[in-house]
């Protein structure tokens, strides 16, 4: 057997996860243990975003999301030109914690 075919990973995905969560916000908090990502959606004139999933991950690997994402995001940007910040718009909360698991 290849090494390569060691090294792969079986993943199974039903239906209903296929199809996906759209969000348009994304509220980031974190403990000494965990850093949990709660995806929203917000529609334009309502006051409230409604939080359609969560993600709780472990330090290393939050990590390791934080490194793949970046490396995906260049990778796009080299097919598909530079992505626009949004100008200074920020719909997605990655600063300080407001609230602590």
């Amino acid at each position: 057997m290849e090494n390569n075919q060691k090294n792969q990973l079986n993943i199974e995905i039903n239906d209903e996860v296929s199809q996906g969560t759209y969000s348009n916000l994304a509220i980031i908090t974190h403990s000494p243990n965990e850093f949990i990502v709660d995806f929203a959606q917000m529609m334009p004139g309502t006051p409230k975003a409604k939080v359609r999933s969560r993600v709780i991950l472990n330090p290393v690997n939050a990590k390791r999301l934080y490194k793949a994402l970046a490396e995906n995001i260049a990778k796009y940007e080299q097919q598909f030109g530079t992505i626009s910040d949004g100008g200074g718009i920020a719909p997605f909360n990655m600063g300080i914690p407001t609230a602590q698991a």
